[in-house]
């Protein structure tokens, strides 16, 4: 059984990744910051599919936290699975903001910077110790790094950053054969930010080629089929789920 980590899966498009990826035979380490009650709900949602699953708490922005949750997962991985090691690496979590630059406080600008950028950065590397040779990581960026979107410039900043360290993480891996993609999806009805109200979801939905915004579990399934061995020669690539947004 391959193993997965989803950070920030208690809700929205973790939930959904981690759902998806029980459903391909994964067993699936949970992530939570807030909310344990909802990362359990998650971990009784796969449990009741037939899968494996544990939750555990992680602070994205928290990086001396890291070591603690590193031996936290090892712990798990013994009782749970009998093994030492796990397969993939989901970097989720994160949070939204809109202001526009001339608004943006320093306090808000380092709070972005430190989940959607230094926090994969260093978390990678330190589960990498962790992950099987042939692994896979992969980092949820954002298609507001490729469209210019007023009132998100740190967030999407941050997340064109994290499409440029993945590219990184697959060249200086790869000697491991652990492959790194990122998916960066479009409008997505989550609570990121704070949900859509109706007004903005058919702003964005008018903008997509499709015609509307996307659901959570779009992006799950793409993510879970991406770790997937059918799509094992894909690798350092930005893989947009949009549905044509702005095309």
């Amino acid at each position: 059984m391959k193993i997965v980590i989803v950070t920030g899966s208690s809700r929205g498009i973790g939930a959904s990744t981690a759902l998806e990826c029980a459903k391909r035979g994964m067993g699936v380490v949970v992530t939570y910051n807030e909310n344990p009650a909802k990362a359990e709900d998650v971990v009784k949602a796969i449990t009741e599919i037939g899968g494996a699953a544990v939750a555990l708490k992680l602070d994205v922005g928290n990086f001396s936290s890291f070591p603690d949750f590193r031996e936290a997962v090892s712990t798990q991985l013994s009782a749970v699975w009998g093994r030492k090691t796990f397969n993939f690496l989901v970097n989720n979590a994160g949070y939204g903001l809109y202001a526009p630059i001339s608004t943006v406080t320093e306090e808000q600008f380092d709070g972005l910077f430190s989940v959607h950028l230094k926090g994969p950065f260093f978390l990678t590397q330190t589960l990498l110790p962790l992950m099987e040779d042939g692994g896979h990581i992969v980092n949820v960026t954002s298609a507001t790094s490729r469209v210019a979107t007023a009132g998100v410039a740190p967030y999407a900043s941050f997340k064109g950053g994290l499409e440029v360290l993945t590219r990184y993480m697959a060249k200086e891996f790869g000697a491991r054969q652990i492959r790194a993609n990122s998916i960066a999806p479009g409008a997505i009805r989550t609570e990121l930010g704070g949900g859509l109200s109706n007004e903005f979801e058919a702003m964005l939905a008018a903008q997509t080629a499709l015609g509307r915004v996307g659901e959570s579990e779009e992006i799950g399934g793409v993510i879970s089929s991406l770790l997937s061995e059918e799509n094992r020669w894909i690798n350092a690539q930005n893989i947009e789920v949009a549905g044509g947004y702005i095309i």
